[in-house]
């Protein structure tokens, strides 16, 4: 059976049904079958109808920063990932990663200035946009996504 949530996170409430709680290796190739595995989950819970895409997009984006970030794409390490689905408050995902954290305040702009050339650093803008609430816990190396 899976942990229970953290009763901190406000996104917690009584009724939440966790379907998916896994845990993949720092590894880049493991986030495709992840997101495979997660979305056909998703698929089946009614609270992600319709909202697929950005769902998806932001799970992909998540583990892509905790596994390249966090883990700093070592195999050795882990990052875990739960979803589930509260009937009033809709899909909630949790990533949490070993690193060693970030500041989201201090994330420049991707879409300003010399940042619109950037490379990276656009995942973190994504999820915010594509998600309905983002929070940030235990410096950065937790991210908590809910989509309505």
């Amino acid at each position: 059976m899976p942990e229970q949530m953290p009763k901190r996170c406000d996104f917690v409430v009584q009724d939440l049904i966790v379907k998916v709680d896994m845990t993949l290796a720092g590894d880049v190739k493991a986030i495709d079958p992840a997101v495979e595995r997660i979305m056909s989950a998703v698929r089946e819970m009614s609270c992600g109808e319709g909202k697929e895409f950005e769902i998806e997009t932001a799970i992909r984006e998540a583990l892509a920063n905790a596994i390249v970030h966090g883990c700093e794409q070592d195999r050795e390490l882990t990052v875990r990932i739960s979803v589930g689905c509260d009937q009033e408050r809709g899909m909630i995902i949790v990533v949490k990663d070993p690193g060693s954290g970030f500041d989201p305040e201090t994330l420049p702009n991707p879409v300003v200035g010399e940042n619109l050339f950037s490379e990276g650093g656009r995942g973190i803008f994504l999820i915010n946009r594509l998600m309905d609430e983002v929070r940030f816990r235990d410096r950065g190396t937790e991210i908590w996504m809910r989509k309505s």
